[in-house]
């Protein structure tokens, strides 16, 4: 939603200066230099990146309309199922896990918690340390080394397609230059042309500039940031896990285990002791 007002206050700014201050705006209306900039950098977005981060690329712009994945009541949920996993793990044993995390979505604890489940990558990362944990795995340290690296190697595949579309807006007001010249090129095949002629082609050439340095900056830039946004969000989600995780590999009790996966949060999304609380205590095993 932010970014469609964002994207329309650009646009009205733009175009509407553009019109109160006299000018027409059908002369901006000039298809075959749309062609040449957006088509050219579609075909070097293509060249450019491997398939993976193609699809994923498709995949991640829904997250420009609906913004980030995780909100304070993600977190609450989060914590929430962290906790249910800790206390079975210590009134049972970690082998009381084995069920729960080989077909999480048979579980009882899981599917108790719908917003979680719907995080394939969180789930995934998740119960891989858990299983850790069935097969006796003891030293935290060592598991708390594997889990970074891991985490980063994630946030860098993410990054990845951020960077993808900011090397884009990079390009295309250059993109907008060859398509003014290829404009001026026109033009001068019509030199002959009367002036009311030549003034609108130069017209048109000149639109190849506007349209690329616009799309750059009004558009694909803010579009990039925004995953990456997204990105580094979904980067918290993953080492607030981990917190957890390697809290409970320590020997601490559910609950300090969880506090210390709370305090790892940005305090715009972090629930208050009291919040979480009142979460943790409807919570069953």
């Amino acid at each position: 939603m932010l970014f469609i007002v964002g994207l329309i206050v650009v646009v009205a700014s733009c175009l509407g200066g553009y019109a109160a201050m006299g000018g027409h705006l059908d002369v901006l209306w000039q298809p075959f230099e749309f062609v040449i900039i957006f088509g050219v950098a579609l075909g070097a977005f293509v060249i450019a990146n491997p398939k993976a981060v193609l699809i994923g690329t498709i995949k991640a712009l829904r997250k420009v309309f609906t913004g980030a994945d995780h909100r304070k009541a993600s977190y609450v949920e989060l914590l929430s199922i962290l906790y249910a996993v800790f206390k079975l793990a210590k009134t049972k044993g970690d082998l009381a896990l084995e069920s729960h995390i080989e077909n999480p979505r048979d579980s009882a604890i899981f599917q108790s918690y719908p917003g979680f489940m719907r995080d394939s990558r969180a789930v995934a990362f998740l119960c891989d340390y858990l299983r850790l944990l069935t097969l006796g795995t003891a030293n935290a340290h060592e598991v708390e080394t594997v889990m970074e690296a891991e985490v980063e190697a994630s946030h860098a595949e993410r990054l990845a397609i951020s960077n993808a579309l900011q090397t884009v807006a990079d390009g295309l007001p250059a993109l907008g230059i060859v398509a003014a010249v290829l404009g001026v090129i026109k033009t001068m095949g019509s030199i002959t042309e009367p002036p009311e002629v030549l003034g609108h082609l130069i017209a048109g050439a000149l639109v190849g500039t506007f349209s690329g340095v616009f799309a750059a900056y009004g558009v694909a830039a803010p579009v990039a940031k925004s995953l990456e946004n997204s990105f580094i969000s979904e980067l918290h989600y993953l080492e607030c896990i981990k917190a957890g995780v390697i809290a409970h590999m320590q020997g601490y009790a559910p609950q300090v285990s969880v506090e210390f996966a709370r305090k790892t949060l940005d305090p715009n999304l972090r629930p208050s002791f009291e919040e979480l609380e009142g979460a943790l205590d409807a919570v069953t095993v």
